[in-house]
C-alpha cells in the first residue's frame, strides 16, 4: 500500500489560494501603514473576500500573515526532503536554503520585499512578532524528521534536534538581518547569501 499523501483536492487548493491572497493583502497593508492602523475589514476588502471569510480562516489580523511566512519554510523543507539520505548535512542545508531564497523573477522579488515590510512592522507589534516566532517554532519541529531522514539514521536524536533548531534560527536571523538593512533581494546582503553564511558558521564550516 502506498504511503504517499494524496494530492490536495480542488477545494483544498482553492482554500489555500484564498488564504495566501489574504496573507499578501495583510502583509502589504502592515508594511505600508502598520498593523495598528490596519483592520481586518481592510485586509478582507484588499483581498477581495467577505469579512466572514476572513474570520473563517484566521482568528486575528496578525494571524492572517501565517500562510505567507510558511511558504519559504515549506519550500526549504521540501528541497531537503528531496535530498538523498546520507548526503553531507552541511552542503545539503546550504543548497536548499540558497535555492529556497532565490529570486528567479520579479514576482519572487516582490514577495520577498513584502516579507521585509512585514518583519519591519513586527518590530513594533508583539502580536505580529508572536506569529513570526510561532511559524519558526513549527518549522523547526517539522524539520526534525527531515534531518533525521537526511542523516540516514546515523545521527543521535539530540544532535538531530540541535541541527534542526540551529538551521531554523539561521534562516530566521538571516531574514531579520536583511529586513533591518537596505540590501536588495539578490547579492551579498540578500537573504540567500546571509542564510548560507549563517549555516556555514553553524553546521558545516
Amino acid at each position: 500500500m502506498s504511503t504517499e499523501p494524496s494530492p490536495p483536492s480542488l477545494t483544498e487548493r482553492r482554500k489555500a489560494a484564498t488564504q495566501l491572497d489574504i496573507a499578501h493583502a495583510a502583509a502589504e497593508l502592515f508594511g505600508t501603514q502598520g498593523p495598528h492602523a490596519t483592520t481586518a475589514e481592510e485586509i478582507a476588502r484588499r483581498a477581495g473576500v467577505a469579512l466572514r471569510t476572513f474570520y473563517r480562516y484566521f482568528r486575528s489580523k496578525q494571524d492572517a500573515v501565517t500562510p505567507l511566512l510558511t511558504v519559504g519554510a515549506d519550500r526549504w523543507r521540501g528541497l531537503l526532503a528531496d535530498a538523498e539520505p546520507g548526503s553531507p548535512l552541511g552542503p545539503a542545508l546550504r543548497a536548499a536554503a540558497e535555492e529556497a531564497l532565490a529570486v528567479p523573477d520579479a514576482r519572487a522579488a516582490e514577495a520577498l520585499l513584502r516579507t521585509r515590510g512585514l518583519l519591519r512592522a513586527a518590530q513594533d507589534d508583539p502580536a505580529l512578532r508572536a506569529v513570526w516566532y510561532r511559524v519558526n517554532q513549527e518549522s523547526e519541529e517539522r524539520l526534525v524528521p527531515v534531518i533525521a531522514r537526511l542523516t540516514d539514521g546515523a545521527a543521535d536524536p539530540l544532535e538531530v534536534r540541535l541541527v534542526a533548531a540551529a538551521a531554523t534560527d539561521a534562516i530566521r536571523i538571516a531574514m531579520e538581518t536583511w529586513a533591518d538593512s537596505d540590501a536588495g533581494a539578490t547579492g551579498p546582503g540578500a537573504p540567500a547569501a546571509l542564510a548560507v553564511r549563517c549555516l556555514e558558521r553553524l553546521v558545516g564550516g
